[in-house]
């Protein structure tokens, strides 16, 4: 995955270097909605941050906040701000928003931010290849 979150106007800061993201599933899936997909935090390194949901300007937007994602994975009850179900199809994946559900992460053009869309699939890219080992 490459970039930063951001808004779709390009508030975000760009980083254009790969990242290493990191994947933890949800310790009670059965406390979500069944048959969205799989539930995951996603993570990064250096400093450790996780991918979380929020309402800005009453829209739903991707940010990034520091938190330790095996903080976020020991809670007692998911935490769905930094939850996305993660549904595999062939080889790439689509990953909704559990806060925010029929919002997707999605870039438009290489290196640009990661934001969030209620379009699947239209004027995004909604599909990741994800190298997760499962």
């Amino acid at each position: 995955m490459r970039g930063t979150p951001g808004d779709s106007a390009g508030g975000g800061k760009a980083v254009y270097q790969s990242i290493t993201v990191t994947v933890i599933t949800c310790k009670y899936p059965e406390a979500l909605e069944q048959g969205r997909g799989d539930p995951i935090y996603l993570g990064i390194q250096n400093p450790e941050m996780c991918l979380y949901c929020e309402k800005v300007g009453g829209q739903p937007t991707l940010q990034l906040k520091e938190q330790k994602i095996m903080d976020l994975y020991g809670q007692p009850e998911p935490v769905k701000p930094f939850l996305f179900y993660r549904v595999k199809t062939g080889r790439t994946s689509t990953l909704e928003s559990v806060a925010f559900p029929d919002w997707f992460i999605a870039s438009s053009k290489r290196d640009q931010p990661i934001i969030l869309t209620s379009e699947l699939g239209k004027s995004y890219n909604t599909a990741f290849e994800l190298n997760i080992n499962d």
